[in-house]
């Protein structure tokens, strides 16, 4: 039997996906690191043609409600987000050593992301504003905000306001939903 996770893909349904920094470290604790992983996932949203209808970036997680890709699947967004953010990262932390420590660290021994991600597909609508609030709460329970319109790294100001965010929320004129015919 497998340890990978069940991935249910295909399904015409979204995604409700939550991936972890390596050990919880908060690689996502600054200002500016949380709009570098923004940027980059609109930049992977528009490469393979999701939509996004919610996120959240915490200091040590993330929280995405995404459609199925255009091109490819969830998983291959997910390499894609974290392989885009990690390199992005790690390359600016290597310029910031000094010459003389780079040899104490080991080539590709820093790590951002836990290797998987936990998927749950969502199929009702309800569940959909449930995880939606969920999201929107979560810099309130964790502390980090007294209102979720506080925390601009997320889709809540989208919703509440109106807002255009470094990600765009609810494009789905522009993508179409892959689905798959079943076998006969």
């Amino acid at each position: 039997m497998s340890n990978h996770p069940r991935r249910y893909y295909g399904t015409n349904e979204l995604h409700f996906i939550t991936c972890s920094c390596y050990h919880r470290q908060c690689w996502l604790a600054s200002p500016r690191r949380r709009d570098l992983f923004l940027a980059v996932f609109e930049e992977v949203r528009l490469r393979y043609g999701f939509v996004v209808v919610g996120y959240v970036v915490m200091p040590d997680h993330i929280h995405l409600l995404i459609s199925e890709p255009e091109k490819g699947d969830p998983s291959w967004v997910m390499q894609a987000i974290k392989q885009g953010f990690s390199r992005r990262v790690l390359k600016t932390m290597r310029k910031r050593r000094v010459a003389a420590q780079q040899e104490l660290f080991a080539v590709g021994s820093e790590h951002v992301w836990q290797r998987r991600f936990y998927d749950f597909n969502v199929w009702t609508a309800r569940k959909r504003i449930e995880k939606l609030r969920y999201m929107h709460q979560n810099p309130v329970v964790r502390g980090l905000v007294q209102e979720p319109g506080q925390w601009r790294w997320s889709s809540y100001r989208s919703y509440a306001f109106g807002e255009e965010g470094a990600v765009r929320i609810n494009q789905w004129g522009a993508a179409k939903i892959k689905t798959v015919t079943p076998a006969a």
